[in-house]
């Protein structure tokens, strides 16, 4: 198939512009340059053209910049002087933060439309907002409040007596129960939030289910991804931090409290009561046990297995996770031994075979 000529396929992503220099270099948080320059798009360094903004934020691409056709580049101050004679440099301190921000300019997501579509039920008891847009097949349950300018996408269900604050997006196919969202929240397609959490008693007739009597609180500005879930608490709430960003695929155990503007990468899972300071990363596949403390930004490597609190500001690696330090320091004196091992193993060898 033929490549559009701008990134940004048409058929999926709406487009405005084209912007002058000027209106780019606002977008980027740049000093205005003085020439006149008509862009309309953005492009990688190696495709892009002259009439599209490309960036660099990784100096492992900068022979990339040095060939580049890019009508204009977003670069950092100290690789200002790098780019090539034909580009303008719009130069901010966070490149990818203005690359960001001049995608957005040029793809904006589309507008709502606000309305009910005829397949959506909506229950009686349930408030929707006007300007809220309602698409096929939706169902909205009793006492359910959607707030002005809200997406809700085909398919989705939206359990009685949720709320969902202003702005937010609810992708096709995405499940929300027992849930109290601020604004701005965005949830991506397949996500399911409040379910019952993994609670139980185990007697001597067998495992009895403990009701679960709480709600997920999802603060202004939450992201979570596609096919993600998270539980509602069992007698306290779940809450997931303002800002906070969830990829596809993680688990939140019931009774979870996430403050502001986590990171939680792809398949990773937080099991029940824990408690997760400001500004917490927890890299792919990683996990960790119930009733822990993460204190404020620490850094959990992918894969890290977590069974212990861990203080602010640490980095943790493995399974089970340690400081990073440490990790790193008995692997590296692991392999020496094995190394050295193999070295005695090879002279013994070599000598048995001269005298043999």
């Amino acid at each position: 198939m033929d490549r559009p000529a701008l990134v940004g396929d048409p058929r999926f992503f709406q487009r405005s512009g084209p912007h002058s220099l000027a209106v780019v270099a606002a977008a980027v948080g740049a000093e205005a340059p003085s020439q006149s320059l008509i862009l309309h798009g953005v492009a990688p360094l190696q495709t892009a053209t002259p009439a599209e903004v490309s960036f660099l934020d990784n100096r492992k691409y900068l022979e990339a910049l040095a060939a580049t056709k890019a009508g204009a580049v977003i670069v950092h101050p100290d690789m200002a002087s790098r780019v090539p004679a034909g580009s303008v440099a719009l130069v901010t301190p966070t490149p990818y933060v203005g690359w960001a921000r001049t995608a957005a300019l040029f793809h904006p997501l589309p507008p709502v439309t606000s309305g009910i579509h005829p397949s959506a039920v909506i229950a009686p008891g349930a408030s929707v907002d006007p300007t809220a847009e309602i698409g096929p097949l939706v169902v909205i349950g009793a006492g359910a409040v959607i707030g002005p300018r809200c997406r809700i996408g085909p398919l989705c269900v939206i359990g009685d007596g949720v709320v969902l604050g202003e702005d937010c997006r609810i992708g096709a196919r995405a499940g929300l129960s027992h849930t109290l969202a601020g604004n701005r929240v965005t949830v991506f397609p397949g996500a399911s939030i409040g379910q019952d959490g993994f609670g139980f008693a185990v007697s001597a007739d067998g495992f009895v289910s403990v009701p679960q009597l709480g709600r997920v609180i999802l603060e202004d500005d939450v992201e979570i991804g596609a096919n993600t879930t998270i539980d509602r608490g069992s007698s306290q709430d779940t809450v997931i931090g303002a800002g906070s960003r969830l990829d596809n695929l993680v688990q939140i155990g019931h009774n979870v409290q996430m403050g502001r503007a986590c990171v939680i990468v792809g398949q990773a899972g937080i099991s029940g009561s824990t408690i997760l300071d400001d500004h917490v990363m927890m890299g792919g596949q990683s996990g960790m046990t119930g009733h822990l403390h993460i204190g404020k930004g620490a850094r959990i490597a992918a894969q890290a297995g977590v069974v212990g609190d861990i203080p602010a500001g640490a980095e943790f690696v493995g399974s089970p996770a340690q400081l990073a330090r440490t990790f790193f320091r008995e692997y590296t004196a692991l392999r020496r031994l094995v190394r050295a091992a193999v070295h005695r193993g090879g002279s013994s060898s070599n000598s048995t075979e001269s005298t043999g």
